[in-house]
């Protein structure tokens, strides 16, 4: 996808979120392209610096808008604190930590975004929430800044409980909506088709209830802290295992912490058959 976005711009001149929007859409780059021409995106509205400026001092507890500030602001967006689409906004509006928001990354953020009040922050919330649902790339990167600004300073991992906390409202929203739809692990069959679980029908992947049992296993294992490096190819373990776990390559370079999962879930689904 990103060397498609970067030919896409190159050619077009768009942006690359208007790129990854057209790409996701019509997945060949030529007819991408030929989309963008036919039907170019319409302009975002000019958000003023003035009015979000405003909006930030209404919320903000000395520099920069703080947990309190937070709290006040999901009450006027008539959005729950824990609500999934947030993680998309803190990646939007490049929060530095959990409940904080610099002045700088809430203009420029919201400017993007086109938007500079609270009614117009309402509907750009549920668009964004439908692309984080929808949209593998762009939950992609909200997943990976998750970790980022959530972790503590000076930490190298995040805390078992706030991983798992994350893993609980991001993998059901990406599942729902086809952003973590199953990417078969096995080659296509000689006619091109997709390769069959055996079933009758396409290779079933990753199911609610293995969020679950991934938390499980942790729990068991003793995990107290979540690396970077699990924590990214958790996404992609997600997108690609069978139902089954049967075709999990134990020589490619996944976590040994995965390469454990495996083995639980392997017993687990053996004891549900």
């Amino acid at each position: 996808m990103d060397a498609q976005v970067a030919q896409f711009t190159a050619v077009t001149g768009a942006s690359a979120k208007d790129a990854r929007k057209y790409l996701t859409k019509y997945k060949r780059l030529d007819l991408a392209v030929d989309a963008y021409y036919n039907n170019p995106p319409t302009p975002a509205p000019q958000a003023s610096t003035s009015k979000l400026n405003a909006l930030f001092d209404k919320y903000k507890d000395g520099d920069d808008i703080t947990i309190d500030g937070t709290i006040k602001l999901c009450e006027d967006l008539d959005v729950n604190p824990e609500d999934v689409v947030l993680l998309a906004v803190a990646y939007e509006l490049k929060s530095p930590s959990m409940g904080q928001w610099s002045r700088k990354g809430w203009v420029d953020g919201w400017k993007a975004l086109g938007v500079d009040t609270i009614d117009g922050m309402k509907t750009t919330l549920q668009k964004l929430r439908e692309q984080l649902a929808t949209d593998t790339d762009y939950f992609r990167h909200v997943y990976n800044y998750t970790f980022e600004f959530s972790r503590p300073p000076g930490q190298r991992s995040l805390g078992l409980d706030m991983a798992q906390g994350f893993w609980q409202i991001l993998i059901p929203h990406g599942l729902q909506g086809g952003a973590l739809a199953h990417v078969p692990s096995a080659a296509q069959d000689e006619d091109g088709d997709d390769s069959m679980d055996g079933s009758g029908g396409p290779e079933e992947g990753w199911k609610d209830d293995y969020t679950q049992w991934w938390s499980e296993f942790l729990e068991k294992n003793g995990t107290k802290g979540v690396s970077k490096d699990v924590w990214q190819m958790f996404f992609e373990f997600v997108r690609t295992i069978d139902s089954k776990f049967e075709k999990y390559d134990v020589e490619a370079a996944w976590p040994s912490t995965i390469d454990d999962f495996v083995e639980y879930a392997k017993n687990r689904v053996a004891g549900n058959a």
